[in-house]
């Protein structure tokens, strides 16, 4: 049996009081041995749990943990286990691709794990995966997981993936549907080429699994690293307005057949149609932060219900906020907003523009140091520079160019404040004012 090495014990977790230390070997669970964390995860997942370890020196022993469906508080060095996979298509779209040489090595590598997004919601495509996977998921009822589906359309899938494992997307989708598995599914949308009536059949087939949980309709990112690659090119606005339309189309039908809304287009389609994202309400369960679907409105409801919860008051205070070009116009307008609310109150916004990847990449989650720094260079910025979380990496204050807040706060002469935004009105709010605001259960 493969023995898994334990590197961390949390204190006062069900394995400190079972006598588990770090560097103990897990040899099995229930007598089984695993080789992943969704299989440590599905062994666990029980009243009792029997594990047999062994000691650095070789020593075996095993304990009996009463578990009821807690985790166990063991944490491994690798967190999946195993070794991560590696993407093994060639999508025209892929975004890893698009990357200038120089950076990190970690962001050139392109994952299509299946762990990740049963356990992170990293998109899949399931052409890394064996019929005996799809099968242990099914048996462990793992879920949801989340699907880059693209197209239907067995053909044009292989070619866009450049893969000949891609055409038989459908039949597994089927398995894991027909088996209870809840899936999420995303399409990357390129003009002329899955849009139109792909993107009708698509969506026709999707609505056709009861798996399927939603679908997010996603343009395509388009870097100025492109030599060599597929030609592609940006939406227009009359086509982001045409997918837009398709999609409420689509919508109606679906309500009408399955009593929901089940698509949805990202936030990216109402930008480059010139329309306004609809109500947080009107997505249902379909808002998908992480794909851009229903963020802005997410941001604009929680901005307004907290502003409502301010009254009129004096504040003394200077900032300066830095955000991608997409979402300039509503915070400018929040900023403005604060501004009439609280005397004294001065809130510059910067829109930047994306140099290191080129001016069609418009997010904020893809701004770097080195834009920002070089673009606020001589800009009044305040008593403090304050920066989306989206613009880092998770847990850290690092750039995708590798510069660092603690790079912009030297360069720039500023205290750079990092704002969570994932629900953007009250700690936005609170980091403009520098203060805390109560909810409304607490006022």
């Amino acid at each position: 049996m493969k023995k898994i090495i334990a590197a961390k014990i949390l204190e006062g977790s069900l394995a400190e009081r079972a006598g588990i230390c770090p560097g103990d070997a897990i040899v099995s669970i229930n007598e089984m041995s695993f080789g992943d964390i969704l299989e440590y995860k599905f062994l666990i997942n029980d009243e009792a749990v029997l594990i047999e370890l062994e000691k650095p020196d070789g020593e075996g022993y095993a304990v009996e943990i009463e578990n009821h469906y807690q985790d166990l508080g063991i944490e491994f060095e690798n967190p999946l286990i195993d070794e991560p996979r590696h993407c093994n298509n060639k999508c025209i779209f892929c975004f890893i691709d698009q990357l200038p040489k120089g950076l990190r090595e970690t962001l050139y590598f392109k994952d299509d794990d299946t762990r990740l997004s049963l356990l992170h919601g990293n998109f899949v495509t399931l052409t890394n995966m064996s019929d005996a996977e799809i099968d242990n998921i099914i048996y462990m009822h793992l879920s949801p997981i989340y699907i880059s589906v693209h197209t239907t359309n067995p053909d044009l899938r292989r070619q866009m993936l450049h893969n000949a494992r891609a055409g038989n997307l459908l039949p597994r989708m089927k398995k894991l549907s027909d088996s209870g598995i809840i899936m999420r599914t995303q399409l990357v949308l390129c003009p002329g080429i899955n849009d139109g009536a792909e993107l009708e059949r698509t969506l026709d087939d999707l609505a056709g699994l009861s798996g399927v949980e939603n679908i997010s309709l996603v343009p395509v990112g388009l870097t100025k690293h492109r030599n060599g690659l597929y030609p592609l090119r940006a939406y227009t606005r009359a086509e982001a307005q045409g997918v837009i339309e398709l999609c409420r189309r689509k919508q109606e039908e679906f309500l009408r057949i399955r009593g929901e809304k089940l698509c949805h287009a990202s936030d990216e389609f109402y930008l480059l149609a010139g329309w306004e994202t609809p109500s947080v309400e009107s997505y249902g369960d379909g808002v998908n932060l992480e794909d851009g679907v229903g963020l802005l409105s997410v941001m604009r409801e929680g901005f307004f219900e907290t502003l409502s919860q301010l009254p009129p008051m004096q504040k003394k205070r200077s900032v300066s906020i830095a955000t991608g070009v997409d979402a300039y116009p509503s915070i400018a307008e929040y900023a403005r907003r604060l501004m009439e609310r609280c005397e004294g109150l001065s809130v510059c916004v910067y829109p930047i523009q994306n140099d290191f990847f080129g001016h069609g990449i418009t997010v904020t989650g893809l701004l770097t140091g080195g834009d920002i720094i070089a673009q606020l260079q001589g800009k009044p910025l305040g008593d403090e520079l304050l920066l989306a979380s989206c613009m880092f990496r998770h847990g850290e204050s690092v750039f995708l160019d590798d510069k660092t807040a603690d790079d912009a706060e030297r360069a720039l002469g500023v205290k750079v404040r990092i704002v969570y935004d994932g629900q953007f009105g009250k700690p936005f709010i609170e980091a403009v004012l520098d203060m805390s605001i109560a909810d409304k259960e607490e006022c």
